[in-house]
């Protein structure tokens, strides 16, 4: 899943600093999590398609770039989003 999460998002936002953080261990027990983990990450990123864009147009625009990971069990996503300089 982390790795489909990269490569999603360097494929539709190009960042120039990309983490992305699996945080599953620390919700074992809750909704959505299940046994392996990989379903809640944390990401923080940063991109130039960000410049300009509201926090929540780029979340939004990190969600849509995600949709075959959700599809495929992501559950939950934490994210902070920049644009360069920021």
């Amino acid at each position: 899943m982390q790795s489909l999460i990269e490569t999603r998002l360097r494929e539709k936002l190009a960042p120039s600093q990309l983490s992305v953080i699996d945080e599953s261990h620390l919700h074992a027990g809750h909704t959505g999590w299940r046994e392996g983990g990989e379903t809640h990450y944390r990401v923080e990123i940063t991109a130039d398609a960000f410049t300009g864009q509201t926090r929540v147009a780029r979340h939004r625009m990190v969600n849509a770039a995600l949709t075959e990971a959700f599809d495929n069990g992501l559950h939950a996503l934490a994210v902070k989003a920049r644009a360069p300089g920021e």
